[in-house]
């Protein structure tokens, strides 16, 4: 039987995959609160607008404390219980840059929003999730086990993030916590787009790739927060068919 959360928070759902999920989850699960956040208020509200049921947005970066603070003391207050989690918010600000060639400031400010952000917000979900268990669901990427050519800040940050996963998985185990993976392989979106025109690969040349529809990856969302509490997804990969992914290069 599926399971029917109550409160679900997506971070990044200014766009993108998590305005995908956030209205997929709506559809699912129209009884459910979502709060949705991210940084640009207009963006969010048009998020909002799309979904079906209720919903709550909070402004916000998720690499900043006080930010985070913020949204997990209204949801705490409003609302006394977070049943799903998706670390949704990233970015890629460094991309087709040689490690050697990269504007430090800017590596750190992607490891920073990429990590630190889902560090934050797992760490206050725990604290609310501790009296009633929850499901965290973090966006990790196929680059987390497999990197494209000179995508070190975004790589390294999937790396970690695939660390954190694992970690709150164990340490989420006696609050019946579970946390999923999610490694999403070119998802039809602006940030990587491009890919359908070219990428590079690792032999240098520039190749179109396969994509999939972005609702792909929020039907596998959907899935995952309605998974009974008996249940645990550790990693799930879902990638575009045929993509140059296992034998990348």
């Amino acid at each position: 039987m599926r399971s029917t959360p109550q409160v679900i928070l997506i971070t990044g759902a200014s766009g993108g995959i998590g305005r995908a999920c956030a209205v997929a989850l709506s559809e699912a699960f129209p009884a459910c609160v979502l709060v949705l956040s991210g940084r640009r208020e207009d963006a969010l509200r048009e998020t909002a607008a799309a979904c079906s049921g209720q919903t709550e947005i909070a402004v916000g970066d998720v690499s900043n404390d006080a930010d985070v603070k913020k949204m997990f003391e209204m949801i705490t207050n409003k609302y006394g219980r977070l049943d799903v989690l998706f670390n949704n918010a990233g970015v890629d600000l460094l991309p087709n840059t040689a490690l050697e060639e990269a504007d430090m400031s800017l590596f750190r400010r992607a490891l920073d929003i990429n990590i630190m952000g889902a560090v934050l917000c797992t760490a206050s979900a725990i604290r609310l999730m501790k009296q009633t268990g929850g499901r965290i669901i973090n966006n990790g990427s196929i680059s987390s086990t497999s990197p494209r050519p000179d995508a070190a800040a975004y790589t390294v940050a999937k790396h970690a993030i695939l660390g954190l996963s694992r970690s709150t998985s164990l340490d989420g185990r006696k609050y019946g916590i579970t946390c999923t993976q999610l490694d999403i392989g070119n998802a039809g979106t602006d940030m990587i787009s491009h890919a359908a025109k070219g990428c590079r690969q690792a032999d240098g040349t520039l190749r179109p790739e396969p994509m999939m529809a972005v609702g792909r990856v929020a039907e596998t969302l959907v899935y995952l927060a309605g998974l009974g509490a008996d249940a645990d997804v550790l990693r799930l990969e879902i990638v575009a068919a045929g993509m140059p992914f296992v034998g990348r290069g």
